[in-house]
């Protein structure tokens, strides 16, 4: 599933999805949606011209209509595509709709026109919220080969879910790497090794001694090093508010990665 607008991610967010669904030969949903009038605009209890409604109703509609033709002109002939489309705000309606999916592909925006409507879509957030493993693809990214993937591992509830989810895609890479930073060796990672080995799956285990540039920043440099170009992580190991006030892996993945992350909580 990928949710469209009509700003200039859209675009490469669609050709990403489309790849996606060609190597997996997976059925693939166009996600659109916006309010006519955002609330944060009016404001609630505002008076608003029934007039001013139904022209923004219907200007909505056609640039709804726009981003769909859009959608099936990059989709071309092929036949497993499905488009939803709806007047509610982004995050509400692709948190309906990711029930359909199993991979949600999403952008991360550093900024943000008019028209990226989906930057109303914190992927922190939505990881959190839609149930469903989330590819955020850095700013410029339509193809992800995925031959070499770093899997972030530690020995958690989110991780562990995460590596379950990113299995179709560890089968189809050339190398997989699982990082792990930590001082001690805890044994995990030869268990999960073990346990990737039983789906066919090949992986070599790295160890990284914890330092002052974090761990986000050992995960990425690995990654730059190995020439990978997806990282999969598990998401928000601790609560919101103790990573609101102290920072986590997770947001400095999401702030400094330039590869695609494929996260699960």
């Amino acid at each position: 599933m990928v949710p469209l607008d009509l700003g200039p991610r859209s675009s490469d967010r669609l050709h990403l999805a489309c790849g996606l669904a060609e190597r997996f030969d997976a059925h693939l949903i166009g996600v659109a949606a916006r309010e006519a009038l955002p609330r944060h605009i009016y404001g609630h209890g505002s008076y608003i011209n029934q007039d001013a409604v139904d022209y923004a109703a219907a200007r909505l509609d056609q640039e709804l209509a726009h981003v769909e033709a859009e959608f099936r002109r990059v989709c071309g002939p092929r036949e497993r595509v499905e488009w939803r489309a709806a007047r509610l705000a982004p995050m509400a309606f692709l948190t309906q709709q990711a029930r359909a999916a199993d991979l949600v592909v999403l952008s991360h925006y550093h900024d943000e026109g008019i028209e990226d409507w989906c930057a109303y879509i914190e992927p922190g957030e939505a990881i959190l919220q839609l149930g469903r493993p989330v590819l955020i693809a850095p700013p410029g990214i339509k193809v992800l080969a995925a031959r070499r993937i770093v899997v972030a591992w530690k020995d958690t509830r989110e991780a562990r879910r995460t590596l379950t989810d990113a299995i179709p895609f560890l089968k189809e890479a050339d190398e997989v790497l699982l990082v792990e930073v930590a001082d001690e060796d805890d044994g995990s990672a030869r268990d999960v090794a073990q346990y990737l080995g039983r789906h066919g799956i090949s992986c070599t285990p790295l160890r990284r001694s914890c330092s002052a540039t974090g761990i986000a920043a050992q995960i990425l440099g690995v990654a730059r090093v190995e020439g990978a170009d997806l990282v999969v992580a598990g998401a928000y190991g601790h609560s919101r508010m103790r990573e609101m006030i102290f920072g986590s892996v997770t947001r400095s993945l999401l702030e400094q990665t330039s590869v695609c992350c494929l996260m699960s909580h």
